[in-house]
């Protein structure tokens, strides 16, 4: 095996990596390998416990995994030592959750969802992000075309890293742009790195430490609409903002990536471009949370220009949300019940202190909740240990689970938490 691979990458590749054109063996899915991190969380153990047999039947059975399958993954070894050479020798590297150099952006932002290995080619410093996601459709019009060209060499004038996923049309037109205005680009990639990374301009951009590739998936791997699904969040969460050039309507992949990234508790600024010619699903995001991009943007601090523009958006929101509140103060233009108006705000009111309590005794007990569970552990067993009832601890469960803070498994249905 490859000496620049650490114990754990070894093992987490060989439970969720295709190694070579063997096929007799499926590698675990994300879901699946998060069920072994729980395990190895609740015995203190690292990924690399598991290249010691004697920990195959235990993970395999108490993460409701088959026996044969786990030992036959782990039993790779020397398909393993191959593929990692033919990956070195294509200047192919490969990381895990595990390593110290894993984008940090993927950790706090997406949890157990982070992928459990990253191909990349390139300089890995790149993996920090930053800079503009900028995604879009496939086919655009010409004044679309422009427009993300135009971005592309704005990004590069300001040193901010374009991130896109490679696709054709405006992906590569905002990836070729940046990188032909000397600036940096982050491509995500869904299909085939290793022929991507030889590709004339991206092996020059390479070279320069301009550009850095990186996938999910297997260094050959091919489309499909899953894997495209897949990495729409790893291409938003690598950046500071997001923009929309093109997008139909409820449709293809581009429009539910903005609306899972828009209906994500922290979401980044998603801008999309909006024009008398932009397609009707630019316009709809709007409706989602998405902020128009400015127009007449200065050649410099567009960072700084994009910030405001972002802070506008939200100040407005929180002038709307506190417009509730003024009724009592309103001339009214019709006939109002004052009385039945202001026991509605008293309610609002009543509830708002509620809601800060409830999340107060929230936060507080969580960390309780999850120092029970050096274990994965049942409702029922929580409950008794924590001396509440189990309808009110399946609230704060769910929740936790919402936020990623936990893992509920089940056969039998049981909870973790989730620190890798």
């Amino acid at each position: 095996m490859n000496k620049l691979l650490t114990d754990d990458t070894k093992a987490i590749i060989l439970l969720c990596g295709i190694l070579g054109n063997d096929r007799s063996v499926k590698p675990l899915a994300q879901r699946e390998y998060s069920r072994v991190v729980c395990w190895l969380i609740g015995r203190n153990l690292r990924p690399a416990s598991l290249l010691i047999r004697e920990h195959t039947h235990s993970v395999a059975v108490e993460s409701g995994l088959d026996v044969e399958r786990l030992t036959l993954l782990l039993d790779r070894g020397v398909q393993l030592g191959f593929a990692v050479e033919n990956w070195h020798r294509n200047g192919i590297w490969v990381i895990s959750r595990s390593d110290q150099d894993y984008p940090a952006r993927y950790k706090r932002h997406l949890k157990d969802k982070a992928p459990p290995l990253l191909f990349g080619v390139g300089d890995r410093s790149l993996l920090r992000g930053g800079g503009v996601a900028i995604v879009g459709s496939r086919n655009i019009d010409p004044d679309g075309e422009g427009f993300t060209r135009e971005v592309g060499e704005l990004c590069a004038l300001n040193k901010m890293p374009v991130v896109s996923g490679g696709a054709r049309g405006v992906d590569q037109i905002v990836m070729k742009a940046a990188l032909d205005a000397k600036g940096v680009v982050v491509g995500v990639l869904v299909e085939n790195l290793l022929r991507k990374s030889t590709e004339r301009y991206a092996r020059n951009a390479i070279s320069d430490g301009r550009l850095l590739l990186i996938s999910p998936y297997h260094p050959e791997a091919r489309f499909t609409v899953g894997t495209a699904m897949g990495r729409n969040k790893l291409i938003y969460t690598m950046a500071d903002y997001g923009l929309v050039v093109s997008v139909e309507y409820k449709k293809g992949g581009t429009w539910a990536g903005a609306e899972e990234e828009l209906k994500r508790s922290e979401s980044l600024p998603i801008f999309v471009r909006v024009s008398d010619g932009t397609p009707v699903g630019n316009k709809k995001l709007l409706d989602l949370g998405a902020i128009v991009w400015p127009n007449n943007l200065k050649k410099k601090k567009l960072n700084k220009q994009l910030d405001e523009a972002a802070s506008k958006v939200t100040i407005h929101k929180k002038t709307d949300d506190l417009n509730l509140f003024d009724v009592q103060i309103q001339k009214p233009s019709v006939s109002v019940d004052i009385d039945k108006e202001l026991k509605t705000i008293e309610k609002v009111e009543e509830n708002s202190e509620q809601e800060i309590l409830q999340k107060s005794v929230y936060e507080a007990i969580v960390p309780i909740i999850l120092a029970q569970m050096s274990l994965p552990i049942t409702i029922d067993e929580l409950a008794k240990q924590l001396d509440v009832s189990k309808k009110q601890l399946n609230v704060w469960l769910k929740r936790a689970v919402e936020e990623h803070k936990i893992m509920k498994l089940s056969r039998p249905v049981r909870y973790c938490k989730m620190d890798i």
